[in-house]
């Protein structure tokens, strides 16, 4: 009951301090703008080309600059001020989130647009991701570090609830019954981009512009890279804590691509309802990411986190099954609490694990995670073009909860982190 006060107060202690609280508002806003945007795209895309191989294309082309940029954009974090990045980051997506809004507006819009958006989107995600985690601790105290990363992710997750419920009703509101409606998608761009240059804006008034560590020339940036792989290479527990990102990412998240497909041919729902789907997968996020700000004093973090991913694969294999939209909101949250907590437990580990020098590089590989998602989800989005959605969801989650499960006994840096801390 002590512990659980004190990590309480430890939350409340973070939010106090003012230039965590400006970061934790920008994340908030610019994770807002990102999570409308996931409706609009997948909605639209799905109408315009009624293909579930189309949805993983996008994501593709949203995906790849991650993995080819992700380490230089740890580069950067730890070469010049976070502040600076996260800053330019977000209003170039505010800028690009108004180009969109207006070509979807006025019907000019194609499907080309949509994987010219997802690589602009990506480059930028790609090389400012790294700074909004390295910044933190920058910001807080050392005891309050973990609980700020878990805020962070709240933060995330609030907006994974609104987002897309905001966004799908706005939708579906402002079309009327047109399920293409040109106007409805154009206005919710309009109001990402306010979104995220009010983001730009409050991440500006931070006092700390993020420690500049490696003052080094470009002809360097070869050898910072091959120096964080060499680090994380002999590091067993961050190692793992890298396979247990990259996995979950490939076979847990790809149900977040193909919610679109799902809710519009196995529970026949429309934009709000999959607003809805993605809204109270949020919910499950908050929890999750709350649950995780409190257990600053839990032991045995690694074997939770394993413990955690196993059961998320087991739920989104179980997901694939529903038939109706019920059982569907009501599992879709177990996932959403599953995969924050995994993701969030993963993060306050790397960076508990990481020399602060290294630490913008080391947090990109936990972006590049992200962009190794349509490795499995090309193969997954033909299986659900040619078989069903529901069948390749839960072939998703099965293989995720296998993977994880051999790593466990076949792997010695895994079984390392499953030991007492």
């Amino acid at each position: 009951m002590l512990e659980l006060s004190l990590a309480t107060r430890d939350i409340f202690h973070a939010l106090g301090t003012a230039d965590f609280r400006h970061l934790w508002l920008g994340t908030l806003a610019s994770s807002f703008a990102m999570n409308m945007q996931l409706v609009a795209r997948g909605w639209y895309v799905y109408e315009l080309t009624e293909s579930a191989l189309h949805l993983a294309l996008v994501l593709l082309s949203f995906t790849v600059p991650q993995v080819t940029l992700s380490l230089l954009g740890g580069v950067v974090a730890d070469r010049f001020p976070k502040r600076g990045i996260l800053t330019v980051g977000q209003l170039l997506n505010g800028l690009a989130a108004l180009a969109m809004g207006y070509l979807v507006f006025s019907g000019n819009v194609r499907f080309s647009h949509f994987i010219v958006f997802g690589v602009l989107s990506g480059t930028i995600l790609a090389l400012s991701f790294p700074s909004r985690h390295a910044i933190v601790p920058n910001l807080v105290r050392d005891h309050l570090v973990f609980s700020a990363i878990a805020l962070n992710s709240t933060a995330m997750n609030i907006a994974r609830v609104a987002g897309p419920a905001f966004a799908g009703l706005l939708i579906a509101w402002i079309a009327g019954g047109n399920t293409s409606s040109d106007v409805g998608v154009g206005i919710v761009y309009f109001v990402i981009a306010g979104l995220y240059i009010a983001a730009s804006i409050v991440t500006w008034t931070i006092s700390v512009s993020g420690s500049v560590e490696i003052q080094q020339t470009v002809r360097y940036v070869l050898t910072d890279m091959l120096e964080v792989l060499r680090f994380v290479r002999r590091h067993p527990s961050v190692w793992a804590l890298v396979w247990l990102a990259v996995i979950p990412f490939m076979f847990g998240h790809t149900l977040n691509t193909f919610l679109p497909a799902f809710n519009e041919d196995v529970i026949n729902g429309g934009a709000d309802s999959l607003g809805l789907l993605l809204s109270f997968m949020g919910i499950g996020a908050i929890l999750g990411s709350l649950t995780l700000a409190t257990a600053s004093n839990l032991r045995r973090k690694g074997a939770w986190l394993i413990a955690m991913v196993v059961t998320w694969g087991l739920a989104v294999a179980v997901f694939g099954l529903m038939h109706n939209s019920i059982s569907a909101l009501a599992l879709v949250t177990v996932i959403g609490w599953l995969s924050s907590s995994s993701m969030a437990m993963n993060r306050a580990l790397t960076q508990m694990h990481t020399r602060d020098r290294m630490l913008g590089r080391v947090m990109s590989i936990d972006m590049m995670s992200h962009g190794l998602m349509p490795i499995s989800a090309i193969p997954i989005g033909i299986l659900a073009d040619t078989v069903g959605t529901a069948f390749a969801i839960s072939t998703s989650g099965v293989l995720l909860m296998l993977i994880v499960t051999l790593m466990l006994f076949a792997s010695p840096s895994v079984r390392h982190l499953s030991k007492p801390d």
